[in-house]
């Protein structure tokens, strides 16, 4: 399994990946198949954040989903001891929800049709890969992503969600073929938008009208 340790607007140090090294190894017990994590170091230099100054980022590059997460604290030392806790207790529940699917498969029926040729799989895209622009003369920053979207229950949408550590998650609704967002609200509840196809590419005079 490869590490990449990279910095953003900071020097990550020789020791500090060998400890990253050392650190990640208990990755490999949970997530076997794994083919890289990218570990990324930032440093916020503004005075009154620093207590956070210091952010870990860890994605987890698997065949199924990719697993995030990231702390921040004012020692890169400990960001990365919060990090790795978030990151063990997402990969632990991957595996137990694997278990569970195995256990509860259904018979399916022969098929006695020769087999289709599978496609051939894609090259996971990488999480980091962004395209950031200036929104005109402004400070604003715009960050973009694409990410490729296969379409998935409301169930395999929040999973995906909690596994990036993230507060919402943008899918494409497997029964109804509808561009979804799924997020977060208090505790244990969630919510759904979706939209509706039928005004996509609507000018939106139209619609508001």
């Amino acid at each position: 399994m490869e590490i990449v340790v990279a910095g953003r607007h900071t020097e990550v140090l020789p020791k500090y990946r060998a400890h990253v090294e050392q650190k990640l190894a208990k990755v490999e017990q949970l997530a076997p198949r794994a083919q890289r994590i990218d570990v990324v170091v930032s440093h916020e230099t503004n005075p009154r954040q620093a207590g956070s100054s210091e952010r870990v980022e860890l994605t987890v590059v698997d065949r199924g989903p990719v697993i995030r997460a990231e702390a921040c604290a004012d020692d890169r030392y400990a960001a990365l001891d919060l990090a790795l806790g978030k990151l063990l207790e997402r990969l632990r529940r991957t595996r137990d929800r694997r278990k569970d699917h195995r256990n509860h498969t259904p018979i399916a029926p022969v098929d006695v049709r020769p087999p289709e040729p599978e496609p051939e799989a894609s090259a996971p895209l990488d999480p980091d890969a962004a395209v950031e622009t200036t929104l005109g003369d402004s400070p604003v920053v715009i960050r973009e992503k694409v990410h490729q979207a296969q379409p998935m229950t409301v169930d395999d949408a929040l999973y995906e969600m909690e596994l990036v550590g993230h507060d919402f998650f943008l899918f494409i609704d497997a029964e109804t073929a509808q561009p979804s967002v799924a997020y977060r609200r208090r505790g244990w509840s969630y919510g759904v938008i979706k939209l509706d196809a039928a005004v996509v590419g609507t000018p939106l005079a139209a619609v508001s009208g």
